[in-house]
């Protein structure tokens, strides 16, 4: 492979990478952006800090005073009391975590949208989005021989297709905004689901007969490279697989208990989150939030070092 081909190449894997969620080793698909680390109460706060600002905002802890944080939470608290009547209740915390999340896949899309919208339509035709992924490929297949170890561009072209036709409600072969938000985020859409299950199985299903045994389930997160014993999460894991994964207990899953396992249906993660941030802010123990109680708090919401809501605060509140 020669540098333009290979250039081209790693250019395309940043841009698989960004833009489609395919490949995780967390498969059970929580809000977005929000950290994979479990809840450590009173001790790190990571989880909160992300499910409450998003993933970006918590990355520049360090650019404000715990003064100026503070100061700045407190007018994040204002816009959190949509009734102005004072406290903040779990519904109200919760309707801006899941702002804050939706947020964060809107401006991914944004991001992204000049890159494959070549005619400047305001639309991307699949087309458009097969010239700016797969172009060169297309037009030099001899040249990606070599490569077909790492990524097995037939495959991931018709599967591209396919979750693009599944976000195309209309049929036109032309996303609009919200149809290629579905095709970057599937996650996100309940039309979408179907294609979020299918792709999770076929990125597990090593054998290739339509299930998901117990050793390709582990395989998917844990590679066991020096031969030595497995770590107990991993034996955890196990137990999980045959104790809440395989529900009809024939020692593999198909597509209705990967559904069960990576979009449950019993579980509001943004619900959790803000009834945690309550229950730990909440020193009179009325189930509500003042401001004093959140400032009082701040460690939780923002992080000790602080974070620039610089840019969410100029936002017009509509776009939250």
């Amino acid at each position: 492979m020669d540098v333009s081909t290979c250039f081209w190449f790693l250019s395309l894997c940043t841009c698989l990478a960004h833009g489609k969620p395919t490949l995780r080793k967390e498969r059970v698909l929580h809000e977005p952006e929000l950290s994979r680390e479990p809840h450590e109460d009173n001790q790190s706060y990571q989880y909160d800090h992300e499910a409450f600002l998003g993933k970006e905002e918590a990355t520049t802890f360090d650019q404000l005073t715990p003064e100026e944080s503070k100061a700045r939470l407190g007018k994040i608290v204002d816009r959190i009391d949509s009734n102005a009547d004072g406290y903040i209740t779990v519904d109200e915390l919760k309707s801006w975590i899941k702002r804050v999340q939706k947020r964060y896949v809107y401006e991914n899309v944004a991001k992204v949208w000049s890159d494959y919208d070549l005619n400047k339509d305001n639309k991307i035709s699949w087309d458009e989005y097969k010239q700016a992924t797969y172009g060169y490929y297309l037009a030099n297949p001899e040249e990606f021989e070599d490569a077909t170890d790492q990524f097995s561009f037939k495959k991931m072209l018709p599967r591209d297709e396919r979750r693009f036709k599944a976000a195309d409600l209309n049929g036109d072969l032309a996303a609009e905004r919200e149809e290629f938000t579905a095709f970057l985020h599937p996650e996100e859409f309940e039309h979408m689901q179907e294609i979020v299950v299918l792709e999770t199985l076929e990125d597990i299903d090593k054998n290739g007969d339509g299930h998901v045994d117990e050793d390709e389930y582990i395989s998917d997160m844990f590679a066991h490279e020096d031969g030595g014993p497995e770590p107990d999460w991993v034996r955890t894991e196990r137990d999980q697989f045959s104790d809440f994964r395989d529900l009809n207990k024939d020692g593999k899953m198909d597509l209705e208990e990967i559904r069960h396992w990576i979009l449950p249906q019993d579980y509001d993660h943004a619900q959790a989150e803000a009834r945690h941030l309550v229950y730990e802010s909440d020193t009179d123990k009325d189930q509500m939030l003042t401001k004093e109680e959140i400032l009082e708090n701040w460690n939780m919401f923002v992080g000790s070092q602080a974070t620039n809501y610089g840019e969410d605060l100029t936002r017009n509140h509509d776009e939250l």
